[in-house]
């Protein structure tokens, strides 16, 4: 039991904890917002797999880290507009769209994989973001430059839906869209 308590309270477990999570905060905060506003986004598993495909295949052809990054969030970007047409405008089931978005980004993403590489048994290797080593917390030390602005999206997102006035707005179209209305907010869906 030492041992496990032990591996749990080393700075290296907290380190891959938190390079692995960065990306699931971000893409949770998005599904925060999603069904803030009433949208049931069960997408995003999809969307993060097809961005993140996207976003080291453009770091792989030359576009650079920081391109990749925008790559990836552009990918997303799309595949939540995506979304929105479907659900909102032509007003179909946001469950069977946010599964078929899945279905769809997956898909796509190995299909491109298979097409880019076709004789490659492993994806060829990217130079990753370096760590951030001048800060002086230890665990944040060793994370890439994206994990410090997913981490304090957390409360500044939680203070947004919640202390301000756009905030209220995104929560009263989800909780009570007929509410919204009566008080001008512009609801579809």
């Amino acid at each position: 039991m030492t041992e496990v308590l032990d591996l749990v309270l080393a700075a290296p477990f907290w380190v891959a904890v938190l390079r692995i999570a960065t990306p699931l905060i971000l893409g949770t905060l998005g599904v925060l917002l999603c069904e803030r506003a009433g949208v049931i986004h069960l997408g995003i598993e999809g969307i993060l797999v097809a961005g993140a495909f996207a976003g080291w295949l453009a770091v792989y052809q030359g576009a650079g880290l920081w391109g990749g990054v925008l790559v990836a969030a552009a990918v997303g970007a799309v595949f939540g507009l995506l979304h929105a047409l479907l659900t909102v405008t032509l007003t179909l089931s946001q469950h069977v769209s946010g599964l078929g978005i899945t279905l769809l980004a997956t898909s796509l993403a190995s299909y491109a994989y298979r097409v880019s590489f076709p004789k490659v048994d492993s994806p060829p290797t990217i130079t990753a973001f370096a760590p951030m080593s001048w800060l002086p917390i230890p665990v944040l030390n060793q994370q890439t430059p994206l994990t410090l602005p997913a981490l304090l999206a957390v409360p500044l997102l939680a203070w947004g839906l919640n202390r301000t006035p756009l905030g209220l707005a995104v929560r009263m179209v989800g909780e009570n869209p007929a509410a919204a209305e009566g008080q001008g907010l512009d609801v579809q869906g």
